[in-house]
């Protein structure tokens, strides 16, 4: 076996202990100067977006991995006496892959942009640290098959987020939101914990395929999916659980924001793995003696479908009355996480078409439930380029202004040309508009939710017809308008910052004017990995399927 071979095994344990290893070093190498110390910690991340990419052609060239850390043989004896097998297993398929590849290059892009706007600031050995043990933590909940290293490594992430959001301490907001974000992690936290209880007591396993595999969705399955549903949607930020995120967002540094968006979008794919891998057998399969499990997978989606539709409102009219940029965007965020639980929900409701006749019957999901999985997929990434890209626009701002109030800008678009034809774009992304990413993949969510209701489609198209009035209005605030007195000295930020928000741009245009390579190459097998249910299981436990 060569070199590459060997990597190429062992790459989703370095994914992992590359940037862990990186976060305990930062502090030793900062004693060197602050140069090497950023040097250090690119080219750390670099190196794990390599073992990415070597994983990812891996798994899309040979199909699912896993990589089992200890085995049947190794065992931990405790001094009480008590012996346990370790046995720790990563599953690494398609949608693996394309998670991890939406928080690599967000944490990369974040850093260079850190590298310029937390310049100035005190303390970056340790906010260096905080953020490369933040990325491995969210690596490990998108690479993990075992749901007790998720709910570790979710607990790592919520622990990490805080710290970063509470980063600038002498701001008493930024206290206040972190205190919401790990109040509302810490709840969400325990309702994930508690269901891993209910199923551990029920399968003696915490494995997801060997729970996949033997799950019968009793009432107490049933319950577990529930607490395990309630715990994401809070951590993902939807309604009613929704305060948090605009205030963290909000309050953290830009850059922060900026890798948040990855840890918050983790435990969104932790409910698409749940729902669609772990009750696979139970939501993806026909069997026309589980009636009243198909009526539980519409009653979800439906569910689902409605808290969509009120997150998507809420955000947009919220984001409405604004006069905080930040919060503003916050607030979009908001709304465009319920687009992407729009497309779980449409997938589910429209999963069975259930009618009666001499006895109930279930029949096969028609073409636009596929659609509106791979919409809300495809809106994963698009989601964090378009309002990542608004919070750095509205980074390279306060760093020039020190201001976040619109009403207290105006004309910038005078000095700043770069940062303003970036907000452009990012406002024409994030409200559907062609030729950019956030089209394509709302495209298809109107599209298979026109399908299913299209007084649901014309909610949602409304919703980003506003949302392009509220940049709009922005665009008009802050960029035109009269030249403020205060702000006539004012000048472009540093090169750092510019990249980093064009890095952001060059990739939003290349999805939005090639959808299909993306959606064939990345989105698709993602999704297809989802679905496959017994796949997933037989590639873990051989012969069971």
């Amino acid at each position: 076996m060569n070199w590459f071979e060997t990597i190429t095994m062992h790459s989703p344990a370095l994914i992992v202990a590359v940037p862990l290893l990186a976060g305990f070093l930062t502090p030793l190498v900062s004693r060197i100067n602050d140069t090497v110390r950023n040097l250090f910690v690119l080219i750390m991340l670099s190196i794990t977006g390599i073992l990415i990419a070597i994983l990812g052609y891996d798994v899309l060239t040979n199909g699912i991995r896993t990589y089992v850390f200890g085995g049947g043989n190794t065992v931990i004896t405790l001094p009480s006496g008590l012996m346990f097998h370790v046995r720790i297993i990563f599953e690494v398929d398609s949608m693996n892959i394309f998670m991890v590849i939406i928080t690599i290059i967000l944490a990369i892009i974040g850093i260079v942009y850190s590298l310029s706007f937390m310049k100035k600031e005190d303390g970056l050995d340790k906010y260096y640290t905080i953020v490369l043990i933040l990325v491995t933590s969210t690596l490990g909940m998108e690479l993990t098959g075992d749901l007790f290293n998720f709910f570790v490594f979710l607990e790592i992430s919520c622990i990490t987020s805080c710290a970063l959001i509470a980063f600038w301490v002498h701001k008493g907001e930024a206290l206040e939101a972190a205190l919401k974000y790990i109040v509302i992690s810490s709840i969400a936290a325990l309702f994930f914990l508690f269901a891993l209880g209910l199923l551990y007591a029920q399968y003696n396993a915490l494995n997801m395929a060997t729970i996949a595999n033997a799950i019968q969705f009793s009432i107490i399955d049933q319950a577990a999916l529930i607490l395990i549903i309630a715990a994401l949607t809070m951590k993902a930020g939807l309604v009613p659980m929704h305060m948090w995120l605009p205030d963290s967002y909000g309050e953290a540094p830009p850059s922060i924001t900026f890798i948040l968006i990855a840890a918050t979008q983790a435990g969104l794919y932790g409910a698409f793995r749940v729902i669609f891998t772990l009750y696979g057998n139970v939501f993806n399969s026909i069997n026309l003696a589980y009636v009243n499990l198909v009526i539980t997978a519409n009653t979800i989606g439906w569910v689902l479908v409605a808290l969509a539709i009120i997150t998507i409102i809420i955000g947009v009219f919220m984001a409405l009355i604004q006069t905080d940029f930040k919060r503003l965007i916050g607030f979009t965020a908001v709304a465009e996480i319920g687009y992407i639980f729009l497309g779980i929900g449409v997938r589910l409701a429209s999963k069975y078409v259930q009618y009666s006749g001499s006895s109930a019957t279930a029949i096969a999901f028609s073409e636009y439930s596929s659609i509106a999985l791979n919409g809300s997929i495809f809106h994963i990434i698009n989601d964090c380029l378009d309002i990542g890209l608004l919070f750095l626009v509205a980074g390279a701002i306060y760093y020039a202004t020190k201001e976040t109030s619109l009403d207290k800008m105006g004309g910038l678009a005078r000095n700043m040309k770069y940062t303003t034809v970036f907000f452009i774009i990012g406002l024409l992304a994030v409200s559907g508009m062609p030729p950019f990413n956030g089209f394509a993949s709302k495209l298809m969510l109107y599209e298979s939710t026109y399908q299913l209701n299209p007084i649901i489609t014309i909610i949602a198209v409304l919703a980003s017809i506003l949302l392009l009035a509220v940049f709009v209005k922005v665009f008009y605030s802050a960029f035109m308008g009269p030249e403020q007195q205060k702000f006539k000295e004012v000048k472009e930020v540093p090169k750092g910052m510019l990249i980093a928000m064009g890095a952001v741009v060059v990739i939003i245009i290349i999805f939005g004017l090639f959808p299909n390579l993306v959606i064939n190459n990345i989105v698709q097998p993602a999704a297809d990995a989802l679905t496959n249910y017994t796949t997933y299981i037989s590639k873990v436990i051989p012969g069971v399927i």
